[in-house]
C-alpha cells in the first residue's frame, strides 16, 4: 500500500476513492466535506479505541470491552456525540468500525481523524492497493452499542 501517495491525495482533496485488493471500490472522506445529500451509508473508521468518544456518546466499559477485544471486523452502531453537528446517521444511530488491519489501520492512522467510508458501485478508483480491506469480509458482523452497556447483535 503506498502509504504517503494516498495520504497526499487525501489531505489535498479530503476524499479518495481505492479499489481494494478484491476489486471492491471505497471511498474514503473526511467527516468534514459530508453533505445530507451524499446520504446515510457511510461508516466511520477508527484506528484507535479513543477516537470512539469523539463521535459517540459515552460508552460503558462493557461496550468499549467489547470493541477492544472483537477478534472479527464488526461495524458498531451507536448514537452520535452531541457535538458533531451532523453526519451520516440513520435512526438516531451512527456506524462506526474500529479497523485492525496493520495496512489499513497505518493510514488511518496518518489520517489522524475519524475518516468516513463508504462502498461504491459504478464509480472508477484514484488509487488501487493488492491489500484486502478488512469490512469486505464474509465473517463481518454488525452490533449495536448503547451508553448504558446495552448489546444487540445485528447481523451474525
Amino acid at each position: 500500500m503506498d502509504h504517503p501517495n494516498f495520504l497526499k491525495l487525501f489531505k489535498k482533496e479530503g476524499i479518495l476513492s481505492i479499489q481494494e485488493g478484491n476489486g471492491n471500490l471505497i471511498t474514503l472522506m473526511s467527516p468534514d466535506n459530508w453533505r445530507p445529500e451524499m446520504g446515510n451509508d457511510w461508516i466511520y473508521l477508527l484506528f484507535d479505541t479513543f477516537q470512539i468518544r469523539s463521535i459517540c456518546e459515552q460508552f460503558s466499559e462493557v461496550s468499549l470491552d467489547i470493541v477492544e477485544f472483537a477478534s472479527k471486523p464488526t461495524i458498531y452502531h451507536s448514537k452520535p456525540n452531541r457535538v458533531i453537528p451532523e453526519g451520516p446517521i440513520v435512526n438516531g444511530a451512527l456506524k462506526f468500525s474500529l479497523i485492525r488491519e496493520p495496512n489499513w489501520n497505518k493510514l488511518l492512522f496518518q489520517i489522524s481523524k475519524p475518516t468516513l467510508m463508504k462502498i461504491e458501485t459504478g464509480a472508477s478508483a484514484k488509487v488501487k492497493t493488492d491489500v484486502l480491506f478488512p469490512l469486505f469480509s464474509p465473517s463481518t458482523k454488525e452490533m449495536y452499542l448503547g451508553a448504558e452497556g446495552e448489546v444487540k447483535i445485528l447481523k451474525g
